[in-house]
């Protein structure tokens, strides 16, 4: 039996609070820069912001790549929360993506499958 290593708990804790605070700056960045630019209404809703619920509107990176964040804002659209998930939602069905992205699995009923053979013996 292979002897198991227990993981360092402290070093990962340190790892993944160091990854989010990563995340958290250069989502800080370029959301500021995105409000800046842009005026703060929803593209798809046209929903109105004013600073009481800024916390509500989100910036969608129009190609899903949320390291590619151009300065002049040409890939960033700003959303509100539910416009936001939306778009996500959408992307996942059309790339056939299950939850948290994995690929759905096909259908495997075929409910008509036997019908040709059922009209056959009624010929």
């Amino acid at each position: 039996m292979p002897i198991r290593k227990t993981p360092d708990m402290d070093r990962l804790d340190r790892l993944v609070a160091e990854t989010q605070r990563q995340r958290l700056a250069r989502e800080q960045g370029y959301r500021e820069q995105a409000l800046k630019l842009y005026p703060w209404v929803c593209g798809r809703c046209g929903r109105e912001f004013s600073r009481a619920n800024l916390r509500e509107l989100t910036v969608h990176h129009r190609d899903h790549n949320h390291d590619n964040n151009p300065p002049d804002g040409s890939n960033w659209e700003l959303l509100c929360l539910y416009c936001h998930d939306n778009e996500h939602a959408r992307q996942l069905d059309a790339t056939g993506a299950g939850e948290a992205g994995r690929p759905a699995s096909a259908a495997t009923h075929k409910g008509l499958a036997g019908l040709a053979d059922l009209l056959k013996r009624d010929e």
